[in-house]
């Protein structure tokens, strides 16, 4: 397995669902980055209140801490993620070919059936596979946002380890 292949079709995730990673990303990631941020953690703020008003015996160590800074470091990761996700979302609509230039480049074609916003192929190990061809960012390359058939039959190219990812080739498509 090419590993190339493998963070392509983890990055096409987010680039062909660009519109729906635009609001998941925009609305969870304040939140993230809020349970990311120091005293967060539940019962960080009773143990301040227990230390100014002197509740707690001198040297006690805090229970809980090295859990409270993994749930801290994992929030913080994951807040990078959406912030990552949230990017590639944005040039998805865009029009930026993150991703396709690369499956067109090294993609396997092999001949579709679209119906609506489906995408329906068979991959030479003969598995079948339909999947969604986005509105708002159709996987079309060369040329983005080339005219497509709703119905009919297209050229597609994809990745032989991950078919999930792939591009309808907008080179040999009826004008």
């Amino acid at each position: 397995m090419n590993p190339m292949d493998t963070l392509i079709w983890l990055v096409n995730f987010p680039v062909s669902h660009g519109y729906a990673m635009v609001f998941i990303a925009g609305f969870s990631i304040l939140g993230l980055f809020a349970m990311s941020a120091r005293g967060t953690a539940p019962g960080g703020r009773l143990r301040s209140i227990r230390e100014r008003e002197g509740l707690l015996a001198p040297g006690a160590r805090p229970q809980g801490e090295i859990l409270r800074r993994l749930v801290r470091i994992v929030f913080r990761v994951l807040a990078f993620v959406m912030l990552g996700s949230l990017v590639l979302g944005i040039l998805g609509l865009t029009g930026v070919p993150v991703t396709r230039s690369y499956i067109y480049e090294n993609g396997r074609p092999t001949t579709a059936t679209i119906d609506g916003d489906w995408v329906t192929f068979t991959t030479a190990e003969g598995v079948e596979y339909t999947l969604e061809n986005n509105f708002f960012t159709p996987s079309v390359h060369p040329g983005g946002y080339t005219s497509i058939p709703s119905t009919g039959n297209v050229v597609v190219r994809y990745l032989p380890s991950h078919p999930q990812a792939y591009v309808i080739d907008g080179s040999q498509q009826p004008r």
